[in-house]
């Protein structure tokens, strides 16, 4: 699986390189800049893209902004955004073209290599690993709007914010203390509830996720 990597930091960009390639990853990439980083991702076109979000020159924002006008060039184009704070307007870019593929994952709450190596992976199989903090800020507008989503009951929510971390069904029952079946009962619920149509089950899984972070409802096909 072919990585991009965009890091400033040297020890911290040479420590991801080292932990992506003995997970089996290949770096076709690894840059330090903005400009670097989306003639990296056009040229080599990646599995993933492994982005933080404050780059050089300004050490602002480069890093989304390469990432957001990658994936208009590459529609799809898995993105697993690294941070030290939510930024939630870009996150929800991101998400807006409903095509999945996307991570957002905060720098202090990536606690071992496993959780990383699961997130990237995740992400470049067309899934979400989302920090439940970036879910919580995405959700203080979400919330406040109608449609679909208000239909979800307050387990359901649960459950559909565990499912956008990317935790499977066994996970879920596990950090709810619920049966496997129970979470399946309300998988299918919230799929009803969001007016998805019939798909393979992982399609509507990341199209649930998406409805849910962004607002919106019935958009899978």
């Amino acid at each position: 699986m072919r990585v991009v990597l965009a890091e400033d930091l040297y020890l911290l960009r040479e420590g991801l390189i080292r932990l992506l390639e003995a997970h089996g990853f290949t770096i076709a990439a690894a840059v330090e800049t903005g400009p670097d980083l989306l003639d990296a991702l056009l040229t080599h076109r990646p599995d993933v893209a492994v982005v933080d979000v404050r780059l050089p020159p300004t050490l602002t924002d480069e890093g989304l902004q390469a990432a957001l006008k990658a994936r208009q060039e590459i529609p799809g184009l898995p993105v697993l955004v690294l941070s030290q704070h939510v930024q939630q307007l870009y996150a929800r870019e991101l998400l807006a073209d409903g095509t999945g593929g996307i991570g957002y994952l905060l720098k202090d709450r990536v606690f071992n290599a496993d959780q990383f190596i699961d997130a990237v992976r995740r992400v470049a199989a067309g899934g979400t690993a989302m920090d439940p903090d970036v879910i919580a800020k995405l959700m203080q507008s979400t919330a406040r709007r109608a449609g679909p989503l208000q239909r979800l009951s307050p387990r359901e929510r649960e459950v559909l914010e565990l499912m956008a971390e990317g935790c499977s069904n066994s996970a879920i029952a596990a950090r709810l203390t619920v049966s496997d079946g129970a979470v399946a009962k309300h998988i299918a619920n919230i799929f009803t509830k969001l007016e998805l149509a019939p798909a393979e089950d992982a399609n509507r899984r990341v199209m649930a996720v998406l409805a849910y972070l962004n607002g919106t409802a019935g958009q899978a096909s």
